[in-house]
């Protein structure tokens, strides 16, 4: 395991940095709008972009039969983004103040400027891709796209939150993480060498599943100023995620009170919050969700033995490290 979650990331996108400088260029060209407002927040979500995970993966998994594709930066740029798009409307649609650490869009704008803009960006996303005239892609792409908002929609109806399953957690993971990142994959093999789309389709989707996993973790155990937005962020916002889930069956009538009081609360106190966050981890929640992610991480390195074992392959791998390890 490397030593930070950034060194591992620095590891996995050595081998593709300037392809990766040249998604960032594709997407400068991809954003602007000619109107003043679009622009200004475009400039504002793209001045300090995020980590190009899924742009990495999908260059990566370009290149594993060894002959990368001119088109693979571009879909890089149009998965980067769906997925800031995702972002924009999941910030608004939480009421979020804050992601990687800056004010978000309906924060620092209104709720209405960040539905426009998610959809501003999606749109784009659909211009760029129906350009290349693949309509196999532009299926794949519309497909995640779909089932990311019913995972949204599925979490907002939600209205039982204490009696939300396993079953319903990872379905929500299904559509909300792992369908954007298998996607992403699956472009890339599509893009070099189609012969691997299968494995590569199932690495993106336990490296998902891993990843929201993970995430929903950073909730319980990372502070504020590593991840870039509140800790317990979930818990105020009422979402029932693995730790929790997992916790449950094991508390007491009196630990299970606490749980309640919070979700009873339309705006619990940081008090409740690190009361549930404690509860949780004495339960055993939190160990138990480490476990399921290091799990489904297995998965995804499992799916990698089917395509060749080269540089690409190596640096995929070290992404299951990344992921797995990661801080923020």
């Amino acid at each position: 395991m490397l030593e930070t979650s950034t060194s591992a990331l620095d590891e996995v996108q050595a081998l593709i940095g300037d392809r990766l400088r040249a998604v960032e260029s594709e997407l400068a060209g991809m954003v602007p709008a000619d109107f003043e407002a679009v622009d200004e927040v475009n400039e504002y979500l793209f001045a300090n972009h995020g980590k190009l995970l899924r742009p990495t993966l999908l260059l990566l998994s370009s290149e594993v039969g060894g002959n990368g594709s001119r088109d693979a930066v571009k879909l890089g740029a149009i998965v980067e983004l769906m997925h800031v798009a995702t972002l924009v409307h999941d910030d608004a649609v939480d009421h979020s103040v804050k992601r990687r650490g800056q004010p978000t869009v309906n924060e620092r704008w209104t709720h209405q400027v960040a539905v426009i803009m998610g959809d501003y960006l999606y749109s784009r996303a659909v211009i760029e891709i129906a350009a290349l005239g693949d309509l196999e892609a532009v299926r794949l792409l519309a497909s995640a796209a779909n089932r990311m908002t019913i995972g949204e929609m599925r979490q907002l109806m939600s209205h039982d939150v204490l009696g939300f399953t396993r079953q319903d957690y990872y379905l929500l993971c299904e559509c909300k993480t792992a369908s954007l990142l298998s996607a992403s994959c699956e472009l890339g093999a599509m893009s070099g060498e189609p012969l691997f789309r299968a494995p590569l389709r199932g690495y993106g989707f336990h490296l998902g599943m891993c990843f929201q996993i993970t995430d929903d973790l950073l909730d319980y155990t990372s502070p504020s100023d590593v991840t870039g937005k509140p800790g317990g962020q979930d818990l105020r916002e009422h979402k029932v995620t693995l730790p929790l889930i997992a916790a449950l069956p094991e508390m007491s009538a009196t630990e299970r009170s606490v749980v309640q009081e919070l979700f009873a609360d339309p705006e619990p106190s940081e008090e409740m919050v690190k009361a549930v966050i404690d509860v949780v981890s004495e339960c055993g929640g939190i160990a138990v969700a480490e476990g399921e992610a290091a799990e489904v991480a297995a998965r995804a390195r499992d799916a990698l033995s089917r395509v060749p074992a080269r540089a690409p392959r190596d640096a995929l791998e070290a992404a299951v490290d990344y992921v797995v390890g990661r801080v923020s």
